[in-house]
């Protein structure tokens, strides 16, 4: 016979109670226990000192005949001192399943497909103010090149009066 410590459902439908009982671990949940060790009330605040009461002599006595006790049961027996309970470590606990990376991969796509969308029509967009920029630097590089041999031509015209005058006197 395997004789489990484990929680026994008593209560009202979404008001449980516990109690903490060694029993056949064949039997049904509510069913025969051999002893109640203890009580559970999950309805206490975690701090409240009656929220898990606990016969420490007979739970020593029931792991001492071999009884295992479940994961609830053993993390109560860890935290009364009685039995250390190891510590888990699921590293993949918070990693998303299968569908969520798919999921999560096809957003990117999304996104990226989305982005260089939008730089193309940025640059489509720019692009011809970038050829009306360059067109009117050219048009203004010759307007003042253009100024630029006016003012020369002219320089030379009111020079040329004038050398004229000199030789004439």
């Amino acid at each position: 016979m395997a004789i489990s410590l484990r929680l026994s459902r008593g209560g009202a439908k979404k008001r449980p109670y516990y109690r903490i009982v060694a029993a056949d671990s064949r039997k049904a949940r509510d069913g025969k226990y051999l002893e109640q060790i203890g009580v559970y009330n999950p309805l206490l605040p975690k701090d409240d000192e009656g929220r898990v009461k606990l016969n420490e002599d007979r739970a020593r006595y029931w792991l001492g005949v071999g009884a295992q006790p479940s994961d609830r049961v053993a993390r109560f027996l860890d935290a009364a001192g009685i039995r250390e309970r190891a510590a888990r470590n699921n590293p993949n606990k918070a990693e998303p399943g299968e569908k969520a990376k798919e999921r999560a991969e096809e957003k990117a796509a999304k996104a990226a497909e989305a982005e260089e969308a939008a730089k193309a029509a940025e640059e489509e967009a720019n692009a011809p103010a970038a050829e009306e920029t360059a067109t009117e630097e050219a048009a203004s590089d010759e307007g003042v090149a253009a100024e630029a041999t006016e003012t020369a031509e002219e320089a030379a015209a009111e020079e040329a009066p004038a050398e004229g005058a000199e030789k004439a006197e």
